[in-house]
């Protein structure tokens, strides 16, 4: 498996192991026997290649050993005709609800069948490159199974323009999940550094007060309705980090229902079945990149949220 400078770009000064762990979905220890057996090869500097080497512009890696993973996908996503429920569109940027069960761009694992696919579909040769043959258009991303609000950048300038918006939290992202237990306070802050798990190389996980290492991640949520098994709660991410929100539900004692990797997956919600991660992107505000004018878009509850939900509102779910 190849993966090009362009592939590489967004993970700049990352641990090279980390990033084969999280691209292939083995162990850290397993990766690290990969490269100091010579099964990876950096180019241009081959003889630099070890375990905690750091991704610099221009770098290449291929994995020699093809059985590891699945076919690699291909570099320049194919157009496929998925549909796409479109809030809004012009010659610069796109906004979409994106469906739960959609995968955002292709990787090992999902060569095709992404949102990307259907974008080169819609958009033709009018999409960003910035992110990389695999990321064309894509500036942020959501979970597979998290649905809601996404904004495509259709060109360059675009991109760059919304990436520093994003980078400079000017973006403001409200989400609503569907959480297990009993909140003790009807809204709160969790504010802490988080990082890569350092066992379950998969997950995300809050660092205790004194660990170095770990980025800032700051979510505020506020109980809408609370009910029996659990509430519906809106929450306004201050940061963009990986499972963030997830993490932090995951932390304060109140998973996200149906999330199998920080939760207690997909059981019974007062006797429906979870389908999935209950998360939604629900509300995104930013400025314009070409007009700078402040646009936001809301984005309904899906019928799966729905569904769980009502059992809140015909149970007698009160507000706090």
């Amino acid at each position: 498996m190849h993966f090009s400078a362009d592939h590489l770009r967004p993970h700049r000064d990352s641990r090279v192991d980390q990033f084969l762990t999280s691209e292939l979905g083995r162990s850290r220890s397993f990766i690290q026997g990969l490269i100091e057996g010579g099964r990876v090869v950096l180019s241009p500097h081959p003889d630099r290649l070890k375990p905690g080497y750091r991704l610099r512009a221009g770098d290449e890696l291929e994995v020699l050993d093809a059985s590891l993973v699945p076919s690699e996908p291909p570099s320049v996503p194919v157009g496929q005709d998925i549909p796409l429920s479109i809030l809004f569109e012009d010659e610069s940027v796109l906004v979409l609800d994106k469906p739960p069960g959609l995968v955002v761009h292709p990787a090992a694992g999902h060569a095709d069948g992404t949102l990307v696919n259907a974008l080169v579909h819609h958009c033709g040769g009018s999409l960003a490159g910035r992110g990389g043959e695999a990321r064309l258009g894509i500036v942020h991303r959501l979970d597979k199974d998290t649905s809601g609000l996404m904004v495509v950048a259709k060109t360059d300038l675009a991109h760059e323009r919304l990436a520093a918006q994003f980078a400079g939290r000017q973006v403001r992202k409200i989400y609503q999940a569907l959480c297990w237990g009993q909140f003790r306070r009807p809204s709160g802050t969790c504010r802490n550094q988080i990082a890569r798990h350092r066992i379950h190389r998969q997950k995300m996980a809050v660092l205790s007060p004194n660990s170095a290492g770990g980025k800032e991640a700051h979510t505020d949520y506020k109980v809408l309705l609370q009910g029996k098994p659990g509430a519906w709660v809106e929450c306004v991410l201050h940061t963009g980090r990986t499972h963030q929100i997830r993490v932090h539900m995951a932390h304060l004692g109140y998973p996200i229902a149906g999330d199998i990797l920080y939760g207690r997956g997909g059981r019974l919600w007062d006797g429906e079945k979870v389908p999935r991660q209950m998360l939604h992107a629900a509300r995104l505000a930013f400025a314009h990149p070409v007009t700078g004018k402040e646009i936001e878009f809301a984005a309904p509850l899906p019928e799966d949220f729905r569904k769980l939900l009502a059992t809140i509102e015909t149970a007698g779910g009160k507000k706090p």
